[in-house]
């Protein structure tokens, strides 16, 4: 029996499987189709997310095929255009509590490389080829059926196979919400020629574009590529995305534009849908096998990352011996999350991304996502995002957090023995002698004899006062985050 498969190889099953997997966790990955996906699909990974994939070690290859700058051109019918930034607020950068503040371009095939990459890395390869057609558990674990009655059972199972998901049809699961049949897009990737790649540009136009009423067309670069993604909005539901309708739509934009070679193309509707558990049993939704939504804000792909790592760390300390009531805190984080992805995209459908607010692109960003429920006081709370912070050696917090499962943070000569927490490595630092500078303790406004437990997903654990007893170092806390 296997201890944990994971179905479905796009960005939320491999993350899962990664994290999985580099704590020691025999994995294994199946999926339907018969190799990657060549599409762009979602092209936006939001500043929560690249610090999720930190601590995997992929953000900063990411970082390095992607692009963060790249302004949006619009060009009007009468041949004139003007230039803006996609950022509300372009003056907004990073700084060493935050290494990124806005959302890096990358098609996610690319994406979804890398991970398989970082996967290869831990021994494991995903298994094409392999399409889930019944499904069952017990007490003691999951049947999986596969097409071809090839049989294999687990211990656990994540469905990640998407918004189609077998896996939630299998669990009866219901997937609550609408279908809007009125909003369409047209889909593709292909090679342009007449362009520059230095913007992402964008039409609109009225009927006689497509003959369907009114139109959008964007046509981005995709760094480290030569292909663009091409999205055209429509409302017509018999029009059905071909190479030959893409490269004629094309086109029709200016006598030099012309599509040279069409990659793939596609068809999308928006729905707007989410499970009410994301767990059954012995299986564990995730991604768009537990929540789809519109594309606006770029949040899909990052959404169901972050159903991952906040997952996969409680699936592998339970396999270690945690108390498996640890699991339940999955479910009880991540579907308000998810309620306020939807009920965020739905306010951005439609609505320019140059017309939209800075406080919209900073909430899409996930950088204030938090677990928290219990008081508020300065700093970052039980259940708030862990800030980064510069440490002596030109490291950081976030580089040293790679090093074990937990960090605790004692400022002001707390002295502590690694705490009693779920199973997993522990690290303590002493965060007056290697903090760089004033960052560290300004960023968690710490007191003297403060300690800081972080998550292993990088959100805090619990803050407090450590006392001394007869029996070793003790941390009273505020609470935990779980």
């Amino acid at each position: 029996m296997d201890d944990v498969i994971v179905v479905g190889a796009g960005p939320t099953g491999l993350t899962a499987a990664v994290e999985l997997a580099r704590r020691g966790v025999p994995v294994r990955v199946l999926d339907a189709a018969e190799g990657p996906h060549r599409g762009s699909r979602a092209k936006g990974v939001q500043p929560r997310t690249l610090e999720l994939l930190d601590q995997i070690g992929v953000a900063d290859r990411l970082v390095s095929l992607g692009t963060f700058d790249l302004p949006i051109r619009t060009h009007a019918p009468d041949g004139s255009f003007s230039d803006r930034s996609r950022d509300p607020e372009p003056d907004t950068a990073p700084d060493p509590t935050t290494p990124w503040r806005s959302t890096l371009l990358v098609p996610q095939w690319r994406t979804e490389q890398v991970l398989r990459e970082r996967l290869a890395e831990e021994g494991v390869e995903v298994e094409y080829v392999s399409r889930v057609a019944g499904l069952s558990q017990d007490d003691g674990g999951v049947d999986l059926v596969l097409e071809g009655d090839r049989r294999l059972r687990a211990a656990w199972v994540v469905g990640a196979d998407g918004g189609t998901s077998v896996v939630r049809r299998q669990l009866g699961v219901g997937f609550l919400g609408e279908t809007h049949e009125e909003v369409r897009l047209l889909l593709g990737d292909a090679e342009i020629d007449g362009l520059d790649r230095d913007h992402w540009h964008m039409w609109s136009a009225e009927g006689p574009l497509i003959g369907t009423g009114s139109a959008f067309f964007a046509l981005c670069p995709l760094p480290a590529a030569s292909t663009w993604q091409i999205q055209i909005a429509h409302a017509d539901p018999d029009l059905r995305a071909t190479p030959a309708l893409l490269t004629e739509l094309v086109d029709a934009l200016h006598p030099r534009v012309r599509v040279r070679r069409v990659e793939v193309v596609s068809d999308w509707r928006l729905n707007v849908r989410m499970v009410e558990d994301y767990r059954v049993g012995r299986v564990f939704l995730a991604g768009d096998a537990a929540h789809v939504h519109s594309p606006a804000g770029a949040m899909g792909m990052n959404t169901g990352i972050g159903d991952a790592v906040n997952l996969a760390w409680k699936l592998a300390a339970v396999l270690r011996g945690a108390d498996p009531s640890l699991l339940a805190s999955y479910a009880d984080e991540r579907l308000p999350v998810a309620a306020h992805v939807l009920g965020l995209s739905s306010e951005l459908t439609g609505r320019a991304i140059t017309a939209r607010t800075a406080d919209q692109v900073r909430d899409a960003g996930g950088l204030g996502i938090s677990y928290g429920t219990g008081e508020r006081g300065p700093g970052p709370a039980a259940g708030d995002r862990a800030p980064d912070a510069p440490l002596v050696g030109g490291g950081s917090v976030f580089l040293r957090r790679r090093e074990a499962d937990w960090t605790v943070l004692a400022f002001g000569g707390a002295a502590l023995a690694p705490p009693d927490l779920p199973a997993g490595s522990v690290q303590v630092l002493d965060a007056d002698e290697l903090a760089a500078d004033e960052t560290l303790r300004t960023a968690y406004a710490a007191v003297d004899g403060e300690v800081v437990v972080i998550r292993p997903d990088g959100y805090v654990w619990s803050r407090g006062q450590a006392r001394t007893s007869s029996t070793g170092a003790k941390c009273s806390t505020t609470g935990n985050g779980s």
